[in-house]
């Protein structure tokens, strides 16, 4: 019977995580205070399912730059529709509209052979602009107090029911990669796009599949965000584009393609909420915070290059 065996270097990330909440612990005891923990819960909940969506495309060779984009476009247009359509109405158009701005992107990207880089880069200035104009340039307030109240504050025994949407979204893209034939393929393309090509695989179809999931986890990452802070923002969370990334790659998902999992994911977006957390509760400014995000990033892309080297 074979024993299990522990590469050291997937220990780092959980005994940082352990050294963080230590040192804010001793620097602010309300820290691990259970009210501390159920915001902290509710905090990852929008990084944690756009990092997911991230993790496909990235897995696949790819990443997407339009996440931010389009979770405000989602925003706007559904929170404009739940006039006339009613709360699960407007929740359907966010998702809606999630996906088919992933669909649009990741046809480009699968039948027409463009860059992801370029192409997504180019839905986020689409989808940013769109919101705006919708918008006016300006927040819309005028949500239904039901929809603020139950998604975005309710609690379901105990735990904020916007933290079991993210449970939900992390075990259902956890189950798609790990147990499903998508998931095989996703890693397959990842890994090398031409021989999986060659075996079969029907790789534009994948990848368009994978850009659309990816706009879905941006609309549900709408739904939840519009509810939590009471209004849809023409620009929302500007900065969760690059904080998925970096999740993604310190997590340990290779920038490359075709390795990693969403429980990698997970740590990074824990150390980065533990991060903005801890700053918080000190008060440091929120100019600190983007200089940690942009550390991070950096830390990042150099621990990828580590593992790569490791490898070969």
């Amino acid at each position: 019977m074979s024993k299990m065996r522990v590469n050291p270097g997937d220990l780092v990330l959980p005994l940082f995580i352990v050294v963080l909440a230590t040192i804010a612990g001793v620097l602010q005891p309300r820290f691990f205070s259970v009210d501390n923990f159920l915001n902290l819960s509710r905090q990852l909940v929008p990084l944690l399912i756009i990092s997911l969506g991230q993790a496909l495309a990235i897995i696949r060779g790819g990443l997407d730059l339009s996440v931010a984009s389009v979770l405000s476009l989602a925003g706007v247009v559904g929170v404009i529709a739940m006039k006339t359509l009613g709360v699960p109405g407007g929740i359907a158009v966010m998702l809606l509209v999630g996906a088919a701005a992933g669909t649009v992107s990741g046809f480009i990207i699968a039948y027409l052979r463009t860059t992801p880089l370029v192409v997504t880069l180019g839905m986020m200035s689409i989808a940013q602009a769109f919101a705006l104009i919708i918008a006016g340039g300006v927040p819309i307030y005028d949500i239904p107090q039901s929809y603020g109240d139950l998604i975005g504050f309710a609690d379901v025994a105990g735990v904020p029911l916007m933290t079991w949407i993210a449970i939900a979204a992390f075990l259902s893209v956890w189950f798609l990669l790990s147990r499903t034939v998508f998931g095989r393929y996703v890693y397959a393309i990842g890994s090398n796009a031409s021989a999986a090509a060659k075996s079969g695989l029907n790789v534009p179809f994948y990848t368009m599949l994978v850009y659309t999931l990816s706009g879905l986890c941006a609309g549900l990452g709408a739904v939840v965000l519009t509810a939590w802070v009471g209004s849809a923002q023409p620009v929302a969370a500007p900065n969760i584009t690059l904080e998925s990334l970096a999740a993604v790659v310190l997590g340990g998902v290779a920038l490359t393609g075709g390795s990693g999992s969403v429980w990698q994911v997970f740590l990074g977006v824990l150390v980065l909420t533990l991060l903005s957390n801890m700053m918080n509760m000190l008060g440091l400014s929120a100019y600190f915070q983007t200089l940690a995000v942009g550390v991070v990033i950096i830390v990042a892309v150099v621990l990828d290059r580590f593992r790569r080297v490791q490898k070969d």
